[in-house]
């Protein structure tokens, strides 16, 4: 591991800062390497309100969006809520289609199978709402590529309305509205918003003309938390608001789908955290496994005890996907090990018989073993489908347009994208990128970082300091929960690998002459105890643990050496 310290900050802005909120220059030096410089911003930051959501309005299209709609409402037309399979596209279809069934009943959903369609509006959906005298289509967090589909759909007779977030191409579909605000031409003034995020602001500008304030909203924040946290978008800005204001809806009164999933895993209250790795993946599996239908029905059910069922359900197909992710990606590392693939650039594994469910988990599984931009393929009907994974720094997005001519379609992110290809250009696909990222890459960005926030001394660590740091929460990127370093500490001489197979480290930190002991646990770090002998340094995180009644602070190691 590479640790990293942040670049140090104006110190007057600091001094400045730390003096206007009582707090420690540590903490101020912090918040103002998140560009939180003031006493205005920290006020923001620390207090998010819904004065801080902006005006939909403000979004490219949105007057023709909501003209549209209410068009097809007062026409009585026949309107199809159309999104991806994954978290964000099926909470952005139960947010959008819950909301138009206030004030509509010609509403209904539809969600592309992963397997037979694929990712995106798909030729097969748009028959669908031909067959069912749909004349207009609402797409969430897809729909931004989609030049044919569009105009298929224009030939039927079949509007499109595109809520993206996707990076725009040059050219762009022909749809009565597309809301995006990554569009160079939007003026919007947040353009990390999630598919669910884009969707949110559709609602809230459609309930202007109904006199609805953004308070009437509060109860679709659940949703809209649930995605940003899945999608991994900048934690910042209008995300940072909507996803600390849909959390306390999570956590006080949460609709009955999040209700039933939080009652089997019997968890008083959930953090970001949380959401990210219990709530997410388990919507997420009903598209993986199934068919994302079950998600938006668990995530729109009025009844509480039919909600527990679906539920029960996902919680099966979770348990399921578990078992597959780790098979697959136990095949693909020793894929890896037999085609002597090892010391490469990138890691690209292909299999017919790999569940395309869940290759884009076992992408991220690999990056653990192999860190470096990895491609996991497996068949999908005449094609092959792959999930891309990259490491920090390197924009996996760039690189596949690079090897655009052995492509037959992409979408994605820097960090994340999904494409098709020809059985027969799998293998000089595979060269091609290799080659691209060999000589593209940082060499220095192969070997993961940790950057280090502001290197401490353990007796700075009190119970205000940690506070103020939870306050920080909900953490995601661009704020990210702080990385402290502290140099030449010991073990009291009780630390001890745990675990069932020993892989964790349970330390009792001292440093110099304070006499307390500073609780740390460091998970995956048991091969490390060997460090712990002598005089070794830290880089951590803080968190709180409860054991037997008693909650205090804990140090969770990130690395030591």
């Amino acid at each position: 591991m590479r640790w990293k310290p942040k670049e140090k900050p104006n110190q007057e802005i600091v001094n400045s800062l730390a003096k206007e909120l009582a707090i420690d220059k540590t903490l101020a030096s912090i918040l103002v390497q998140r560009n939180i410089d003031t006493f205005k911003k920290a006020k923001q930051f620390f207090r998010p309100s819904l004065d801080d959501i902006h005006d939909p309005f403000l979004m490219k299209d949105m007057k023709v969006a909501v003209k549209r709609i209410e068009a097809a409402i007062a026409n009585k037309e026949n309107i199809l809520v159309y999104g991806d399979y994954d978290v964000d596209g099926t909470t952005a279809v139960s947010l959008v289609s819950s909301y138009l069934k206030t004030i509509s009943s010609t509403i209904a959903t539809y969600i592309p199978d992963r397997y037979e369609e694929g990712y995106g509006i798909s030729y097969q959906g748009i028959d669908f709402a031909e067959d069912n005298n749909f004349s207009l289509i609402i797409a969430l967090d897809c729909g931004i590529k989609a030049i044919d589909k569009v105009t298929y759909a224009k030939e039927k007779k079949i509007d499109f309305i595109i809520c993206d977030h996707h990076k725009p191409g040059k050219e762009i579909p022909k749809a009565v509205a597309i809301l995006n605000p990554k569009q160079i031409d939007c003026t919007y003034p947040f353009d990390e918003l999630c598919g669910c995020g884009v969707g949110f602001k559709l609602i809230q500008a459609l309930g202007v003309s109904r006199n609805e304030t953004i308070k009437d909203f509060i109860p679709y924040l659940d949703l809209v938390a649930t995605a940003i946290a899945a999608d991994i978008v900048p934690m910042v800005g209008e995300n940072r608001t909507l996803a600390f204001l849909g959390l306390q809806v999570i956590n006080q009164n949460p609709r009955n789908g999040f209700k039933a999933i939080i009652h089997q895993i019997k968890k008083p209250e959930l953090t970001i955290t949380d959401v990210v790795f219990i709530i997410a993946p388990r919507i997420n599996a009903a598209g993986r496994m199934k068919h994302g239908n079950y998600a938006v029905e668990l995530l729109t059910e009025m009844d509480f005890d039919t909600a527990k069922e679906f539920a029960s359900a996902i919680e099966k197909f979770n348990s399921d996907r578990k078992d597959l992710d780790k098979k697959i990606t136990q095949e693909a590392l020793i894929q890896i090990e037999e085609n002597n693939e090892k010391e490469k650039f990138t890691s690209v594994v292909f299999d017919e018989n790999w569940h395309k469910g869940v290759i884009g988990i076992v992408a991220s599984r690999l990056i653990e073993t192999y860190y470096r931009p990895t491609l996991v393929f497996t068949k999908s009907g005449d094609k092959l489908a792959a999930s891309a994974r990259s490491v920090k720094g390197f924009d996996v997005y760039d690189a596949l347009e690079q090897c655009s001519e052995f492509i037959e379609q992409f979408g994605g992110h820097k960090y994340a994208a999904g494409l098709t290809l020809l059985p027969e250009n799998y293998i000089n696909f595979k060269n091609k990128f290799e080659e691209v990222v060999s000589k593209t890459i940082d060499k220095e960005l192969l070997t993961p970082e940790i950057a280090v926030d502001a290197e401490i001394d353990l007796s700075e660590i009190t119970p205000k300091f940690f506070r103020i740091i939870q306050q920080m929460a909900p953490f995601g990127p661009q704020n990210m929960k702080p990385v402290f370093s502290t140099f030449s500490v010991r073990d009291n001489g009780f630390g001890k690998q745990v675990g069932e197979d020993k892989s964790h480290l349970k330390l009792n930190l001292i440093q110099g002459s304070d006499k307390k002991t500073y609780n740390a646990i460091g998970f995956g770090l048991g091969k490390k105890m060997n460090v712990v002998n002598e005089r070794f340094d830290i880089a951590y995180n803080l968190d709180d643990n409860t054991w037997n009644g008693i909650t205090s602070i804990q140090l969770v190691l990130k690395d030591i050496k």
